[in-house]
């Protein structure tokens, strides 16, 4: 584990995964999702975020990750599990293998279930590899993705006594994840100002990715040279900084055509492209369909 101290920042952005994601669950108090289809929707590079009034646990099956929570740096390999408290800032990069589980509770819910274990319980984020534990801690860590998959199965396809079976199963989760926060955490992550550079860029993909700013342009801003830019970029996303502001720009399209009543072509051009037609192509090209066939698709 390392600890490297950097300002995160006055404005981190809060994700309701409810909301950005999956409307139906908005009102829900447990959601249990698989981290690849998560990852297909919001992408595999996420920046520095939060979640309010949730707590969040990341199971990761097989991959690798580059991750930041808080002030720490982590670079850890499956299987691993990492836990953010509400309001905790974290990012993180894997690869396109990584796969696994993601659990957000509501915080009141969360809360009341670890009142026994006392206040401090799983208050602080960490992050463990669990590849190769302590033999007394094995049964546990065999068991966590074997009830985080089923309290998946019970989320998608609820059976009668569903919402008492996803409450039993992530109360054994949130034991199970207790008694697995003491184990050491995993090795230290990339240097810091590589991170920091890397954040900063996508602060300014974030505030201008609408305006279709150029990599000269961003990396002028950043003070540092294309190359310098490309280098980071592809060292900790293992993507060329180009593409990381086009997956930008393709989520902020495939929000829009799930949850807007706006038509393609107005979508186009609220996102900052002049023709509409291009747009078609470029989200053809990184989604592997065209804008309308990917609504259909999500609407059905």
């Amino acid at each position: 584990m390392s600890r490297n101290p950097r300002g995160l920042g006055a404005r981190i952005p809060n994700i309701d995964i409810g909301k950005a994601y999956d409307s139906p669950y908005e009102s829900v108090d447990i959601h249990c999702e698989s981290f690849g289809r998560l990852a297909a929707f919001f992408g595999r590079n996420m920046p520095v975020h939060r979640h309010d009034r949730f707590l969040q646990l990341h199971y990761l099956a097989s991959g690798d990750i580059r991750l930041q929570l808080e002030e720490d740096h982590y670079q850890a390999r499956a299987p691993l599990l990492f836990l953010t408290p509400p309001t905790v800032p974290y990012a993180f990069i894997t690869g396109p293998e990584a796969d696994g589980h993601v659990l957000t509770l509501r915080q009141e819910l969360a809360r009341g279930w670890l009142e026994e274990a006392g206040p401090d319980a799983l208050s602080a984020p960490f992050c463990v590899e669990l590849g190769e534990v302590p033999a007394e801690w094995a049964d546990m860590a065999r068991r966590l993705p074997e009830r985080l998959a089923q309290l998946q199965r019970e989320s998608e396809a609820p059976e009668p006594g569903a919402d008492l079976a996803r409450q039993a199963l992530a109360q054994l989760v949130l034991v199970d994840v207790l008694r697995l926060s003491g184990l050491p955490g995993p090795r230290r992550g990339p240097r810091r100002d590589e991170w920091r550079l890397y954040h900063r860029f996508n602060g300014l993909i974030e505030a201008h990715y609408r305006e279709h700013w150029s990599l000269d342009r961003y990396a002028a801003e950043l003070g540092v040279s294309e190359a310098r830019l490309n280098d980071v970029c592809r060292r900790l996303a293992d993507l060329p900084s180009k593409r990381l502001a086009h997956d930008r720009l393709l989520q902020e399209a495939k929000r829009l055509l799930i949850y807007s009543p706006a038509s393609v072509h107005a979508i186009a051009y609220e996102l900052g492209f002049k023709d509409p037609a291009y747009f078609s192509r470029f989200f053809q090209r990184l989604a592997g369909c065209p804008p309308s066939d990917y609504r259909a698709r999500r609407q059905a």
